[in-house]
This record gives C-alpha cells, sequence and structure tokens, in this order.
C-alpha cells in the first residue's frame, strides 16, 4: 500500500476523533481508503502528518478533498452516494421507480421499499443516510475551518478549494434536508456545540444552502481543473463554477423561487462551449459533454458502483456476494410513451432473462444509463468509459422549463422540454398551458431521471403529489399496507435522539 493512502488514513483517524456531530454520527461513515487498488492517488506528502499540517502545502490540502471524493466511490453499504446503500436506491425503493425482488428478505431493503421504515436503527447498518450525510458535512466543516486559517497556500488552490468544501457541504445539507425536513444546521468543528443543536426549519438550512453556494460561485474555477488545481483539464471531477449554478438552479425551483432558478439554469444551458446535449448512449460516458460534475471512479476492475448494482447478471437479481436487489418498476417502464428511445433495450433500459427454475424463466427490466459492470484489464483512468454522474445538463433544461412555466413564459418552457423530448426521438410536447405544462414536466423528469440520485422520490414531495402516488402504489408493495403521509420523511436514527437532548423525531415514527 503506498505512502500517500497510509498518510491520508493517519489524517482521517486524526479528524474521526472529532467528528462527531451527535455521538453516534461519527461512526456512520469514514473516509474507506483502504483498498490497495486504487487508480486515483493524491501526491505523496513531504512533511509531517500532524494534523495542523494537512493545510500547510498546496499538495496535502488538495489531498483531503481529494479523499473526500474518494470515498463517495466506495462499493460499502454506508455510501450513500452509490451501490447498495445508496440514495438513488433507496428513494427509488420508496418511491414507484423500483421493484425490490421478491427472494430479498433483507429488513433494510423491505423497510425501505414497503415504506416501513422504524427509528430503531443499528448504527452502520446502512439502513439510513443521516449519519453518513452528516459525516460529510463534517469533513466540509473541518476543510473550511482549516482552509480559512491557512497562511501558506497558492491563492489560486486555496479559492479553490475553499470553493469545493462550501459547494460539497451546501450539496449534503440538501439532501440531508430533503430526506428528513427540518435538520440540524451544524457549520462548526465543535462536538459539544453540534451535539446540542436542535433542528432548524428548512427555510433556514436552505438559506445556509443558498449562501454556501452563492460564495462557491465566487470562489470556483470557471474551467475544470488538473489535480494541481492550476491547470486546465478535460477532465470534469472536481465541482466548478457551472457546478455551483446547477445546484443553485435546483434549490431555487424546490425554494420556488422561479425567476433565480431560471437563470441560475440558463447560466450553465448557454455556456455551449462546455455543455450541449450529445445522444442518449454518450450522455453517462467519462467526460461527457452533458456531464456538469462526475466522479471518476477509484478502484480496478470495473468503472461505477452503480453499474454493479444496477444492471441485473444472467442469473437474475440476487442479494448475497453480489448484490442486484432491484429492478425497473411496471409503474416506470409503463410511463414510457411509444417511441422514446431511451426505453428501447440497450439504451437506457435492458432486461435479463433468467431461470426461475430448470424449466421456467422470468424476465426484467432494469436501468442500463451506465453499462460496463465489470472491466477486467483496467489499470489507469484512461481505461475506463464511464464516470458516475453527480450533475448533468439535462436536468437544467427541466429545471428552466419549470421555473419559466412558473412565471407563465409558456414558449420558453415548451422550448426547454422539447429539447429533452427530440433527443429521446419524440414529438414536441402537445401542453400548451400552465397546468398541462407542469404536468407534462414532472412526467418527463420521470423517465429522463429515472435511477439518478432520488429525482422521482423529491419530485413527488416537493410537488404535491406523494399522498395521491403512493395511495396507490405502497399496498401493492407492502401486501395492502396503507401508505401514511409522514413516511415521504425517513425517520432519525434513535441512537441519534438518544444521544442529543435537543434533538426531535419526525411525526408519525
Amino acid at each position: 500500500m503506498n505512502t500517500t493512502i497510509i498518510y491520508l488514513k493517519k489524517i482521517i483517524l486524526s479528524m474521526r476523533t472529532k467528528s462527531r456531530l451527535f455521538a453516534p454520527i461519527g461512526i456512520g461513515i469514514a473516509f474507506s481508503i483502504s483498498s490497495c487498488k486504487k487508480l486515483v492517488d493524491v501526491p505523496a506528502p513531504t512533511n509531517s502528518i500532524a494534523e495542523n499540517n494537512v493545510y500547510s502545502s498546496d499538495a496535502t490540502a488538495i489531498s483531503v478533498l481529494t479523499a473526500l471524493y474518494s470515498s463517495m466511490n466506495e462499493k460499502t453499504i454506508t455510501n450513500p452516494i452509490q451501490g447498495n446503500g445508496s440514495i438513488a436506491l433507496h428513494t427509488g425503493m420508496s418511491s414507484d421507480e423500483l421493484t425490490l425482488y421478491s427472494g430479498v428478505t433483507d429488513q433494510v431493503y423491505l423497510a425501505y421499499y414497503q415504506n416501513a421504515l422504524q427509528v430503531n436503527i443499528p448504527p452502520g447498518s446502512g439502513y439510513n443516510h443521516w449519519a453518513p450525510l452528516y459525516h460529510y458535512v463534517f469533513k466540509s466543516n473541518a476543510a473550511i475551518k482549516g482552509l480559512s486559517a491557512s497562511k501558506s497556500l497558492t491563492s489560486a488552490v486555496k479559492q479553490q478549494l475553499l470553493g469545493e468544501a462550501k459547494f460539497m457541504r451546501a450539496f449534503f445539507y440538501y439532501y440531508l434536508v430533503n430526506l428528513y425536513g427540518d435538520v440540524p444546521l451544524a457549520v462548526t468543528t465543535d462536538p459539544q456545540n453540534n451535539s446540542m443543536l436542535a433542528r432548524l426549519p428548512k427555510e433556514q438550512v436552505y438559506l445556509q444552502i443558498i449562501a454556501d453556494l452563492k460564495d462557491a460561485q465566487e470562489l470556483l474555477s470557471a474551467d475544470y481543473l488538473n489535480q494541481t488545481l492550476l491547470s486546465s483539464t478535460t477532465e470534469r471531477v472536481r465541482p466548478i463554477r457551472w457546478a455551483a449554478a446547477a445546484l443553485l438552479a435546483r434549490v431555487y425551483l424546490f425554494t420556488e423561487d422561479y425567476a433565480k432558478a431560471e437563470t441560475q439554469a440558463s447560466t450553465v444551458i448557454n455556456n455551449t462551449a462546455l455543455y450541449t446535449l450529445p445522444a442518449l448512449n454518450d450522455v453517462f460516458l467519462k467526460n461527457s459533454q452533458e456531464a456538469i460534475w462526475q466522479l471518476q471512479p477509484t478502484d480496478i476492475d470495473f468503472n461505477t458502483v452503480e453499474a454493479q448494482t444496477l444492471i441485473i447478471p444472467p442469473t437474475g437479481p440476487s442479494l448475497g456476494t453480489v448484490d442486484n436487489p432491484v429492478y425497473l418498476s411496471n409503474n416506470l417502464l409503463s410511463s414510457f410513451e411509444s417511441g422514446d428511445q431511451r426505453a428501447v433495450h440497450g439504451n437506457w433500459v435492458d432486461t435479463t432473462i433468467f431461470n426461475i427454475t430448470p424449466t421456467t424463466y422470468d424476465t426484467v427490466a432494469y436501468a442500463y444509463k451506465y453499462k460496463i459492470n465489470t472491466s477486467p484489464g483496467i489499470t489507469s483512468a484512461a481505461d475506463m468509459t464511464e464516470y458516475f454522474m453527480m450533475l448533468r445538463l439535462g436536468e437544467q433544461f427541466l429545471i428552466r422549463a419549470e421555473a419559466r412555466t412558473q412565471q407563465n413564459n409558456i414558449v420558453g418552457a415548451q422550448s426547454d422540454l422539447n429539447a429533452i423530448r427530440v433527443r429521446a426521438g419524440l414529438p414536441n410536447t402537445a401542453a400548451n398551458d400552465k397546468t398541462s405544462l407542469l404536468a407534462a414536466i414532472l412526467h418527463e423528469r420521470q423517465v429522463e431521471l429515472f435511477s439518478e440520485w432520488g429525482h422521482r422520490w423529491l419530485d413527488l414531495k416537493r410537488t404535491r403529489n406523494v399522498d395521491k402516488v403512493m395511495n396507490v402504489v405502497t399496498p401493492q408493495k407492502a401486501s395492502g399496507a396503507p401508505w401514511k403521509s409522514h413516511q415521504q420523511l425517513y425517520p432519525i436514527p434513535l441512537s441519534d435522539l438518544q444521544s442529543s437532548p435537543n434533538l426531535a423525531q419526525n411525526t408519525g415514527y
């Protein structure tokens, strides 16, 4: 194992002792820089490994944020970013998007799928996203603190890293507030203070998210940067100014500030030198022209963890040494219009026919946006063909379409919606007024953004359609069990409630 990884592990162990936002949160997830088979390594340090020296040189300061991105690629049940413990997988099961294989008996999967989450969640079980996301918040807070205090970094490097840290804190809080509602707002690394925080109304948390993203816009580079942060690159694997604008557009949409959502989305869409809408099967390739921000996979022998999770092998869905527990629901598959090329097998959907018994077969359809689930022979990033998508241009067109509709710009909204439809091989939308356009955009988001980042689950909630849809879907998934409206928010783990005297549970749990 090389010295860089050993060095990073010592930094993380030192920081981990201070990372208890609420008592159990520190154990929720760690930066798992444990594999010796890594494609992405940061420069080896040349001085002390003491934590107070992390921000004394460009290379070691850069390594902190690089370690954060690397940890977001880990194939672990406690990783909320991708794979079997991801936000996308769990919210896809909670909504009408994914079907859980009937042979799965795992209580975590069943609870998400049947909308039957409980508060007694074992720490580190992969059952919840609270602890992992707050762990990432702490890492972002620590980076902001260390970078702000540093006097020895190259000015451009310090500025970029500070922008990245603020962007990441906003990113993680966006998911906390949308999964759990009102949440504690921790912006320091003081464990005693953080353990006493009460939940703040989500409106106040959104104000912090917006402030961080505005700061990030000012700090981040307009160009993609290489590992030194001093030269440009074609790799789109670090957040830059346009990523902050893209996330800010989404946040403004969710907070119903439609004029600002349109403005921010337009800054990205109008940057045609960097961003265009490529053909369907080019969208999720590494450094795609649609990619605003991607994660570069770090392990040898496969591209993305997401492909390993979502592609159903010839043996069919399973849970065990290889976990492929879900496939696309009939609710989603029936939502595709006739002629929609996204649903054509081999594009964004594919199928597996597998034996149930030696003489009987079943067929399931699965998300096929990422197509490479095993790649023997990969020895460098140059050998990879797919990176994990964090933010992309297609969403920005749909954000702007909705924002324009809400402002009664019908023609502009139709143009944006049609940009996505035409790429999918569909005719221009027939929707021609505010009500029909909002419904058409919600539908287009369902078939464009499926299996990505929990968009469907969050869209149902913010558009106030969750009760209508889930009143039908939940009984189908849970043998007649009724949907209860409070289930749209996930419960806070009991262990966190017990250790934080000012923390209250979500209603209904």
